[in-house]
């Protein structure tokens, strides 16, 4: 003898215009968030098996607050909605999470944000990593590292995270995902003789003043925001007070980068002098070019007096550690540079910490302290003097 199957509360059977019959259940599952009020759903199954079944999960998420409502939210707008309402960080930092997320709007931004599964972003990795996906012009994508992979795990995480505390999604599917290995960069640091050699050849360079400032550890984005009114040659000092970083490839002035960045520093003898070659420099430039002479008030500039980008700095240093016949480092490294030979030096990390505007003097050591081949050589020597029987 079969058992007839009871309909759950708030069920019936009703009949599709196809002539199909469902089982359309509707159930009170809490308070709407958007207007306070009573929310229902309405939801429609094959058999009474499955309307049961179905009842009991939503009475349980109703009952614990984590009933998620049916929504059309792509994952596209659910990106862009979370990355409108970052005001609070850095315009680098803001272009940064937006680039990241790039691939994941172009693979499935038309998509249901809550249909985006762990193996959707699982997929999308693996083609990143192997250099397998386009970027929107139809150039390829460089094979993606670790790192970056990582923070568009952390980015897709915010967004799902955000999504998640509004009640529009069950989980955040991006935790799930386990984060890549990241190989460490090993710094490059000069040793005081080949930061002499860059120095003897800066001085025949029109944009001397930006590689003294380098060594001198100023960040790039200091280096191209730097004004003249920002040096007090009397006082001998030096002010950083904005930045000139790079935002989707595009120069825009910024505040220092962290609250400390914002420093004064007293000037060396061979920067004082730098500078005041780059001064007359940049005089006899605004006589040639006359009314075409744009008045930035920039350290370091074109011909015209305008701001150079950020990007053209990098590429200049390269030229010039070549022509110095020194091993290349990056421009940031000579920031490490600073850090590692001052140290070396005896000078006390706290401040250098100062010096580089940093918050911590621990993140001075571990991160722009860095050992020298002629340092280990005189540590083995003194380790020798001291074991010797």
């Amino acid at each position: 003898m079969s058992i007839r199957r009871r309909l759950p509360p708030g069920a019936k059977w009703v009949r599709l215009p196809s002539g199909a019959r469902r089982v359309e259940l509707v159930l009170d599952v809490g308070m709407n968030p958007a207007t306070g009020g009573r929310r229902q759903t309405r939801r429609r199954y094959k058999t009474v098996d499955e309307a049961n079944e179905a009842y009991a999960k939503l009475k349980v998420q109703a009952r614990d607050g984590a009933y998620v409502a049916r929504s059309t939210l792509t994952v596209k707008q659910a990106c862009e909605d979370w990355l409108a309402g970052k005001r609070k960080i850095r315009p680098t930092t803001l272009a940064g999470y937006r680039d990241v997320l790039k691939p994941v709007i172009a693979a499935y931004g038309a998509m249901p944000l809550q249909r985006l599964t762990k193996r959707h972003i699982t997929d999308l990795i693996d083609q990143l990593v192997a250099g397998r996906l386009e970027r929107a012009n139809g150039k390829p994508r460089r094979p993606w590292s670790g790192r970056t992979v990582n923070l568009l795990l952390f980015a897709l995480g915010q967004v799902l995270d955000d999504a998640l505390k509004q009640g529009l999604v069950v989980r955040n599917v991006a935790v799930l995902v386990d984060r890549l290995p990241q190989r460490k960069t090993e710094m490059q640091t000069y040793t005081p003789a080949e930061a002499r050699k860059v120095l003897e050849a800066a001085r025949s360079d029109r944009l001397e003043a930006a590689w003294h400032l380098a060594l001198y550890g100023l960040r790039r984005a200091e280096i191209a925001g730097l004004l003249w009114s920002d040096i007090d040659m009397d006082a001998g000092t030096l002010t950083i007070r904005e930045t000139l970083v790079t935002v989707a490839g595009r120069p825009q002035t910024s505040a220092p980068k962290t609250e400390r960045g914002a420093r004064t520093l007293p000037l060396t003898d061979a920067l004082a002098a730098a500078l005041t070659r780059t001064r007359r420099r940049q005089a006899g430039e605004q006589l040639r070019a006359g009314p075409a002479w744009h008045d930035s008030g920039c350290v370091v500039a074109n011909e015209l007096g305008e701001p150079l980008h950020p990007d053209t700095i990098s590429d200049r240093w390269d030229t010039l550690v070549r022509r110095a016949q020194v091993r290349r480092i990056r421009l940031h490294d000579a920031r490490h540079t600073c850090g590692t030979l001052m140290h070396l030096e005896g000078v006390p990390v706290a401040v250098i910490a100062a010096w580089l505007g940093h918050a911590s003097a621990d993140f001075t050591m571990r991160t722009y302290v860095h050992s020298q081949p002629d340092a280990l050589a005189a540590a083995a020597e003194t380790l020798g003097v001291v074991t010797r029987a």
